[in-house]
């Protein structure tokens, strides 16, 4: 909508300016000032219509601008507009050759009573080249360019996503693997070791003391079966189930009601531990609830090892959206470094976060301690096991772009270098700077093209000059009743540009005569006016020759 917006003020206020343009060139011919205000109207409504109707606009365009000065600006925007924006080659083509020939054909037409119908023909034709050709040109050839790169763009994002996508699917075929290899082994070892010891615990040879023993290791193979079936859910799917916690009985024990039980065991081991809770208690989803027991549980294990006895504070935090668990070591840890419990429980508890929508941050804080702090969604949010290959648990879920289609993914600098997506990277840079120096190479040719043709009518203005001109002397040697074709033989033709504009500004001519206006030589007593010779014919005769001024 805001795009919308700034579009339409842009176009408005480009055919404002057309518009004035327009009138001001039209004011400078001398015109009257209805004719200055319907012209520049029309100026402005060709403007605003040149988007949606190029072809017609254009047309419109170089008919009219043969016979309306102030449509000079008009033409190069509508032939930039017109470039860009019709379809096919050969209807470009057609349209441009349907303006050229009106803009000609009207321009000869208009200034067919001077009596320069071919020179006037080339003018317009160099000027509609420079004006209306060139621009065309150029746009159409910028407009097919960007549409090449943004094909090429989204060819290269549509590959690198496949590549993605394979990539993924292999990480979570060899997920699997692991995850049956597990579950085959390990969790066949854990439900002997668990019947086995459920079937020593009934044995009636055993004291009060050994069937305790036995219940306890009972309970952990149970217990060890029931982390094993949840890791074999986050390799086998990428995400953790809740289900594998819904159906354990053990569920409140191991989630932020289970909390309290590991302060509870840490303290009876001899260490100081502070448990405090702030806001009211939420529900949380079974995974983000078993991820705050785990993230408490690894963190009061790294304190242990690294700070035995030193205070320790463990917090609970409810927030409006999410549960914040905050674990502070108090004391100064050793060998601690960006890791926790030997370097591989902080990225579990990272992915195990990240699996539930949430964070983990750890590191140092003043004075020498520890902290370790997790943020967890109170909802379910779907993960992905789609992510970036070389950053495979820091990086997030793949988010679409607007307008494009294709999911963007977190790459690295490899990756985005050949999909040219440009908004970050140095290929946006070079197609930019490639973009900037064809669009000034296409400037200095169309400039270069303008230059040549007004050098072009400039030379030919001066060679064709002597052909309207001639000195007062000359005047003077016609004589009145002196032979048509003599007179005309010692004469210029006068079919030059140099006599546009002098036919029917001086007296009123004889009746049926033919008469040839041409320029004086010599300079006139004032700036506003122009001498100039006429001479008149009628039965092969001169019958009239005047010398006057012009205005100018």
């Amino acid at each position: 909508m805001a795009v919308t917006r700034r579009r339409t003020a842009a176009e408005l206020v480009l055919a404002l300016v057309v518009a004035l343009v327009t009138a001001g060139i039209k004011d400078l011919v001398g015109t009257k000032a209805l004719l200055v205000a319907v012209t520049a109207a029309g100026a402005a409504a060709l403007t605003l219509l040149r988007r949606r109707l190029p072809t017609l606009v254009l047309i419109v365009t170089g008919a009219t601008a043969g016979l309306v000065a102030g449509f000079s600006p008009l033409l190069v925007l509508v032939a930039w507009s017109a470039g860009r924006r019709i379809v096919g080659a050969g209807r470009a083509l057609a349209a441009f050759t349907i303006a050229y020939v009106l803009f000609v054909s009207i321009s000869v037409l208009d200034a067919w009573k001077e009596q320069m119908p071919l020179t006037l023909a080339l003018l317009t034709t160099l000027y509609f080249f420079a004006a209306a050709v060139v621009p065309g040109l150029a746009s159409r050839y910028w407009s097919q360019r960007r549409t090449l790169l943004h094909a090429l763009q989204e060819r290269n994002a549509q590959l690198l996503w496949e590549r993605q996508m394979v990539a993924g699917q292999a990480r979570l075929l060899e997920r699997q693997r692991i995850a049956q290899d597990m579950h085959d082994s390990l969790g066949h070892q854990l439900a002997l070791i668990s019947v086995h010891a459920g079937a020593l615990e009934v044995d009636p040879e055993l004291t009060a003391r050994q069937r305790e023993g036995v219940g306890v290791l009972r309970t952990a193979s149970v217990a060890a079966m029931h982390e094993l079936r949840e890791v074999v859910g986050i390799l086998r799917d990428g995400v953790e189930a809740p289900t594998a916690l819904v159906d354990d009985p053990s569920r409140a024990a191991r989630g932020t009601a289970g909390i309290e039980g590991l302060v509870e065991a840490a303290r009876a081991a001899g260490n100081t531990v502070t448990l405090r809770s702030r806001g009211t208690p939420r529900p949380l989803a079974a995974a983000a609830d078993h991820a705050a027991y785990r993230i408490v549980q690894e963190s009061l294990t790294n304190a242990f090892k690294h700070a035995s006895g030193a205070p320790i504070t463990v917090e609970l935090r409810y927030e409006p959206d999410s549960l914040v668990v905050e674990i502070v070591s108090t004391a100064a840890t050793k060998g601690v470094g960006d890791a926790v419990s030997g370097g591989q429980g902080l990225t579990g508890l990272r992915e195990r976060a990240r699996l539930v929508g949430g964070m983990v941050h750890a590191g140092s804080v003043d004075g020498g301690g520890f902290r370790v702090a997790g943020v967890l969604p109170y909802g379910v949010v779907e993960a992905t096991p789609f992510v970036a290959v070389e950053d495979d648990f820091h990086q997030q879920a793949p988010k679409p772009v607007g307008g494009d289609g294709f999911p963007v993914m977190d790459w690295s600098v490899q990756t985005k270098a050949p999909l040219m997506s440009g908004r970050d990277g140095t290929v946006l840079s070079r197609g930019r700077a490639g973009g900037i120096g064809l669009g000034c190479g296409i400037s200095l040719v169309a400039l270069l093209l303008l230059v040549i043709a007004a050098a072009v009518g400039v030379f030919f203005l001066a060679n064709t000059m002597n052909e309207g001109m001639i000195n007062p002397s000359e005047y003077e040697q016609a004589k009145l009743g002196d032979d048509e074709e003599a007179v005309r033989d010692q004469l210029p033709s006068g079919d030059t540009v140099a006599t546009l504009g002098l036919a029917g500004k001086g007296p009123r001519e004889p009746e049926g005569s033919r008469c040839l206006v041409l320029r004086s030589s010599e300079v006139g007593g004032s700036i506003e006016s122009e001498p100039v010779f006429r001479f008149c014919f009628k039965d092969g005769k001169l019958i009239e020759k005047k010398a006057y001024d012009i205005g100018g």
